[in-house]
């Protein structure tokens, strides 16, 4: 029960990351508020709690909303202990040479400039809560494997995601003075939603194209299974705890692997640049000597 006597506030909540989170936080004592713009969804995981989650709608792309959730689940519980900036989709697809400014902008308000004010309404909240053998209060952010390099995401989506972790550092800064840690955690492959929705998938193929992610996933990394909600919950809730009180300021990876280089790195039966030179300079020999 490492969350005995906490409350914590998690957006995106209903489904995927966010709803492992929650369920987590809650199963280990936390008193949670879940946000979320699926009020069926959340509701309902709200319903099922026994008292130990309220559900709050909230659309992240509304700062409003986001200082209303926060003052909300603040007078109810008391004040906030932790904070996960969870909420997000797939944002704009479209490549640099032909997004446009309405398109980057609506992925920038979803999946960065929630996470900043995720903090800047949290944090009043979070200051001179009771302070532990390893600190006060924790907030962490959802980044994503995208933020480390080219090639995982669509280009707003990586960019936004990059954002995430070095707003993650500055504010560490900010914060550190009242005992607030601010950390990000960055999922490689995990088989949530994000998927379907992203590819805007229709509703009675949705079944089938999880089932062709799921099975892409065991294979896109050296973790021979795809990754679930929650490896990201167990992660974050983690970083939220005393376990984690000597860090502030940094990401963790979660990603089974996926960013350790190409795929010959751990898989011996796909072959590398160099095997494949060096075959092609065998051939060249072999057939010199013909």
């Amino acid at each position: 029960m490492r969350f005995a006597g906490k409350v914590a506030v998690v957006t995106g909540a209903a489904s995927g990351i966010g709803k492992a989170a929650v369920l987590k936080l809650a199963s280990e004592g936390a008193h949670v508020f879940a946000a979320d713009i699926d009020e069926a969804g959340g509701q309902a995981l709200a319903a099922a709690s026994n008292g130990r989650i309220d559900f709050i709608r909230c659309d992240v792309t509304q700062p409003a909303d986001i200082e209303a959730l926060m003052n909300a689940a603040a007078a109810k519980g008391g004040g906030i202990d932790i904070v996960f900036n969870n909420a997000g989709a797939g944002g704009d697809r479209a490549p640099i040479d032909e997004i446009a400014p309405e398109g980057w902008d609506r992925t920038m308000d979803l999946l960065l400039k929630s996470v900043a004010m995720g903090i800047r309404y949290a944090a009043p909240h979070m200051k001179g809560r009771p302070s532990t053998k390893n600190g006060g209060a924790s907030i962490v952010n959802t980044a994503s494997v995208a933020a480390m390099g080219a090639g995982y995401s669509p280009t707003a989506y990586a960019v936004a995601k990059a954002g995430v972790l070095h707003l993650t550092k500055v504010a560490a800064t900010d914060l550190a003075q009242y005992g607030i840690r601010v950390n990000a955690i960055c999922p490689g492959f995990i088989n949530t939603n994000i998927f379907t929705e992203s590819l805007e998938v229709p509703e009675a193929s949705k079944d089938a194209a999880k089932a062709i992610i799921a099975d892409m996933s065991a294979h896109a990394q050296p973790v021979a299974r795809g990754g679930q909600p929650e490896d990201i919950a167990n992660a974050v809730a983690y970083l939220a705890s005393e376990d984690a009180g000597f860090m502030t300021g940094t990401h963790m990876l979660v990603d089974g692997g996926l960013t350790i280089g190409q795929r010959h790195a751990w898989d011996p039966n796909e072959p590398g640049m160099f095997d494949a030179l060096t075959a092609m300079e065998e051939a060249a020999k072999a057939g010199a000597a013909a």
